[in-house]
């Protein structure tokens, strides 16, 4: 079980993502010479470590404490971060460094991709969940009151460091998040991640097991290949091949529960509900068989994440997914699977239908 340690993205602007324990040692010389400046955009967890390594930078530094988690995706932190970035004089030629979450990365490229209309980014996630998810692919962004992901840019970083040894420092719950971007990926496209799972769930959550940093790379690599092919997630007609828009699968009812819950639930756990809500409405609509819907609920559920959601009622789910950013006009547009490792897109749904489905992860 060995891929490579470099994975390339040949996007608009090509990068390489680095996937090997202590990567994080390469980060000066990721950032080059050019930079005068460095801005470190970080959570308070991550004080100590952060300031560790900025001791190997040769720059002048500084740095950005922002929220932990979804609360620093805000237009106030953003402007905050800018004018921190004024303040220090940061030019074209200087560098932001997004080291932290998915919420975090996700961030710190937006302040930097809007900042003097563009400077130059380096992602170095330190959750398995921003691994193989917000850190590759170039979407940056921040939340609204209205809905998560609203506002935002596709800007590519010129680098991108996953340091494996980072993954020790989580919590359990944490690397069961990851894992639900993991399956999601394996579930699309990638059998073989399904099957590591399936083969050893218990070793697939160990943060120092060979499965684990296979499964990592497999996961990057499928993003990867997905976004050099539809960086902008250009709109897939319901008949043709399903692009970017493919790593929305769960997501449309992931992204609900995440803020009718105020993003207290993490995100991969309102995914893995949102991913077997998917596989119940495509069960409903002829897509997928049994067998493939209790694939989804055996895979996420023995890597610990929730399939169940009792938190609201249909109305108010209803409501909030409608606000979604995948949405087309009064048509909610799901990403559901005809058959394992085959995309479909489905809009406008029956809401009979819509409803059933979740009805089944509401009572479980």
């Amino acid at each position: 079980m060995t891929h490579a340690d470099e994975i390339h993205v040949q996007a608009e602007r090509p990068y390489t993502v680095t996937v090997r324990p202590g990567c994080l040692a390469d980060l000066a010389a990721a950032i080059g010479p050019k930079a005068s400046r460095v801005a470190f955009v970080h959570p308070p967890v991550l004080t100590d470590l952060v300031r560790t390594t900025a001791r190997e930078v040769d720059a002048d530094v500084t740095f950005i404490e922002v929220p932990a988690g979804e609360p620093a995706k805000t237009v106030e932190t953003l402007a905050d971060a800018w004018n921190t970035l004024a303040e220090a004089g940061f030019t074209r030629s200087d560098v932001v460094v997004g080291m932290g979450g998915g919420a975090t990365t996700d961030l710190a490229g937006f302040v930097a991709a809007s900042y003097l209309r563009g400077v130059p980014y380096i992602s170095v996630p330190t959750t398995l969940l921003a691994m193989v998810d917000a850190a590759v692919g170039g979407k940056t962004g921040i939340n609204l009151p209205a809905g998560k992901n609203l506002v935002g840019a596709f800007y590519e970083p010129t680098a991108v460091l996953c340091d494996l040894e980072l993954l020790t420092l989580l919590p359990e719950a944490e690397v069961s998040s990851g894992m639900a971007e993991i399956v999601k990926a394996g579930f699309i496209r990638d059998a073989r991640i399904t099957e590591l799972v399936a083969q050893d769930p218990a070793d697939a959550l160990d943060v120092r097991s060979v499965r684990l940093a296979e499964l990592v790379r497999r996961a990057i690599q499928f993003k990867a290949d997905v976004v050099t092919a539809d960086l902008r997630e250009a709109t897939t007609a319901a008949d043709a091949e399903v692009g970017r828009e493919a790593l929305n699968y769960g997501h449309t009812l992931g992204h609900a529960i995440e803020k009718q819950e105020h993003f207290t639930w993490r995100h991969g756990e309102a995914v893995s509900v949102g991913l077997v809500y998917a596989a119940e409405l495509a069960r409903r609509l002829g897509l997928l068989d049994d067998a493939a819907v209790d694939l989804h609920r055996e895979q996420l559920a023995a890597v610990g994440l929730p399939i169940t959601y009792t938190g609201a009622p249909w109305e108010e789910i209803r409501a909030t997914m409608s606000v979604d950013k995948k949405a087309r006009g009064s048509k909610l547009r799901f990403v559901l699977l005809d058959g394992l490792g085959k995309p479909v897109i489905v809009e406008g749904p029956d809401e009979t239908v819509l409803r059933e489905a979740y009805e089944t992860v509401a009572i479980g």
